[in-house]
């Protein structure tokens, strides 16, 4: 497996649910993934009163990772605060 399908794939999650899948195809799902994480993650930002365009940023370099984040910060600070104009 190359370097770009592990790190995408360990990002993503990916690489844990399904180990055996050839890299290309790896490297494509991760990336669907990964935007898909950031559509995600910008709701829910933006519901919590957070910066969803930095927070969708982070969710395209980190994934799963950032979404789990996000859904802790989220539960630590359950008050929905104003949005951002």
């Amino acid at each position: 497996m190359s370097g770009l399908a592990w790190l995408l794939g360990t990002l993503s999650g990916l690489r844990f649910v399904a180990p055996e899948l050839p890299a290309d195809v790896t490297i494509v799902t991760a990336i669907a993934m990964h935007v898909t994480h950031a559509v995600i993650c910008r709701y829910l930002a933006a519901q919590s009163g957070r910066d969803g365009t930095r927070w969708a940023l982070y969710a395209l370099a980190g994934g799963v990772v950032t979404t789990s984040v996000l859904l802790i910060v989220k539960e630590l600070d359950p008050e929905p605060a104003e949005p951002p104009h």
